[in-house]
């Protein structure tokens, strides 16, 4: 039972673009490679950064080629009108760029309230009002001017002839895009122009998607490099469009962006060292957090499946999250205290307050907050990229929710994110369905919103061991904290480390997930002796891994099936 889950023997969840449903398959063994290898969402994204690999490319290479595709592939989440973050590992050592959204300039704490103070998520699910300035182009370019081997063009013009010429819709895409251009984008007639099909009708699998207005976005950017989108004529566009339309987001907004090259959060879990996103993501911050109790509370004593272990995850997590409440948000506007939240003695802290027959109550935790989170989307995409000589790239990156705010830049035919929604936006006000009014998240112009991306890299000895992330919105944590404890605790293989199901808990509200059929009805019904509030939902996460063997020098990735397109794919 230590080495595996006695339910994805049998069953895996497997889901694409937000819909996901049960099927019976048995696992296959991870894809080895000697040579590295790209895993991600979108199989066609996931062959371009391969032939990168091929031609001799490295690992920051290959992400940018996969990331750029996946902006034509996987529409969804894959963007240049989103932001994320990528976590590098060299033989010289760890390091991380964040290229987080930002405020645009004209932004206020109180934007998003009504005339009676409540919160109108209509103006950030959608629309002109919902965007952050953009930020993956220049993040892209920042990692690649870095550590890039391959010229920028060669690494970039992949995608905008893929744009150009067009590729076969998979079932799950064109089932996607018919509910997006009939629902999501159906005010907005540009973007249904470009995501619409040719002539109307329904899109279909095998149909053939093509995106011309991409394909020059792209091709700019692949001669003029970042500041062809900052400062040129799609900077342009970007302006007029929201000038026109009551956007916030102008000229200055987008000259003045920068990605920036931050030291990663590190903690050490069992010999191993865990390299992950510092704020403003709160990801790396949290997984150190709950690593450090864990192991301070002997988890490893009891089995992976126990309910003592899973009481012991539910109360390591919640903790987690009421600090990422408290604490988080971007470092160049508030002072957070990471080296006291990563540390072992406040750890060792927090475990000695932890009932280990009981569950604690979210509220009790932190009465103060009460009364005084508006939700992150699902819908966001991770990559983990390898290479040959050991460096490897672990990169998350959004569009918020699923097609962002669905706007489509006139002429330039990229989807803009809602990422706006990622802020608390009402000070305040905390309350235990899970929105969040605390301080350090509240809107600032130039700032960047928390995110819970975790793109995370693992080490053991001078060896890569782990590259690992996952979309989610707040269940990303969870979820890359649940793919590392299976193989740093319970020594999973990476196979069924991915497989095996996942829980969450994000203090408020106050309530235990587990994947369907994840633990058993008599562990679910332990832990409600315990106190603890226990639902079943759908799959959760979508972590493609990739581990490192050192005995035999192999790379072995395992792709997640819970995305039907995606892949692993080698040199």
């Amino acid at each position: 039972m230590k080495h595996g889950a006695f339910f994805f023997a049998a069953a895996v969840w497997v889901g694409a673009l937000g819909a996901q449903d049960t099927v019976t398959t048995t696992s296959p063994a991870p894809v080895e490679s000697r040579d590295g290898m790209v895993v991600c969402s979108s199989n066609i994204a996931c062959d371009i950064g391969a032939r990168i690999l091929a031609k001799g490319g490295n690992a920051v290479d290959a992400m940018v080629a996969t990331g750029f595709a996946m902006a034509v592939t996987y529409p969804g989440a894959g963007n240049i009108g989103g932001g994320g973050f990528m976590v590098v590992r060299t033989p010289r050592g760890v390091t991380t760029f964040d290229f987080r959204e930002r405020a645009p300039l004209k932004s206020t704490p109180t934007m998003y309230l009504d005339s009676v103070g409540n919160v109108n998520r209509s103006l950030t699910a959608r629309g002109y009002l919902a965007p952050g300035v953009p930020g993956t182009v220049r993040g892209l370019e920042m990692a690649h001017r870095k550590y890039g081997k391959l010229p920028w063009r060669d690494v970039v013009m992949p995608a905008a002839d893929l744009a150009k010429n067009g590729f076969v819709l998979s079932q799950d895409l064109a089932r996607s895009l018919q509910r997006e251009v009939t629902r999501g984008m159906a005010n907005f007639p540009v973007s249904v122009t470009t995501y619409g099909k040719p002539g109307g009708g329904e899109w279909y699998y095998g149909d053939t998607l093509r995106l011309p207005a991409l394909a020059k976005s792209l091709t700019a950017i692949a001669e003029g490099g970042a500041d062809a989108f900052y400062k040129g004529w799609i900077a342009d566009s970007i302006a007029a469009d929201m000038a026109r339309n009551g956007g916030l987001i102008t000229k200055a907004d987008l000259a003045e962006y920068r990605a920036v090259e931050r030291a990663p959060i590190k903690g050490d879990f069992r010999g191993y060292t865990i390299y992950s996103m510092a704020p403003p993501s709160s990801g790396g911050t949290a997984i150190v957090e709950i690593l450090n109790v864990l192991d301070k509370l002997n988890v490893g004593a009891s089995d992976r499946w126990s309910p003592r272990t899973l009481h012991l995850m539910i109360e390591a997590t919640r903790r987690a999250f009421l600090d990422r409440a408290r604490f988080l948000g971007d470092p160049d506007f508030v002072k957070v205290p990471v080296e006291k939240l990563t540390s072992k003695q406040y750890a060792a802290q927090l475990a000695r307050e932890i009932d280990t027959t009981r569950a604690s109550k979210s509220e009790a935790l932190a009465p103060e907050l009460m009364h005084v989170a508006d939700t992150e989307s699902d819908e966001t995409t991770h990559i983990s990229v390898t290479d040959k000589t050991g460096m490897a790239a672990a990169m998350t990156y959004t569009l918020e929710g699923g097609y962002g705010s669905h706007v489509v830049v006139p002429g330039a035919g990229f989807l803009l994110n809602n990422e706006m929604g990622d802020f608390n936006r009402k000070p305040g006000s905390t309350n235990a369905s899970g929105d969040i009014g605390t301080a350090p998240n509240l809107i600032a112009p130039g700032k960047r919103m928390l995110s819970s991306m975790s793109p995370t890299i693992v080490t053991k000895g001078s060896d890569v061991y782990l590259v690992t992330g996952s979309p989610g919105g707040r269940t990303i944590i969870n979820t890359v904290f649940d793919v590392v404890f299976n193989v740093l605790q319970y020594d999973m293989n990476v196979r069924a480390a991915v497989d095996a199901p996942r829980m969450n808990h994000q203090w408020l509200p106050d309530t235990a997930s587990f994947e369907a059929n994840g633990i058993p009805v008599e562990t679910a019904d332990r832990l409600r002796q315990m106190g603890h509030g226990v639902e079943v939902r759908g799959g959760q996460g979508d972590a493609h891994t990739i581990m490192f063997d050192a005995r035999t020098r192999t790379f072995l990735g395992a792709n997640d099936f819970r995305s039907r397109d995606s892949r692993v794919s080698v040199p």
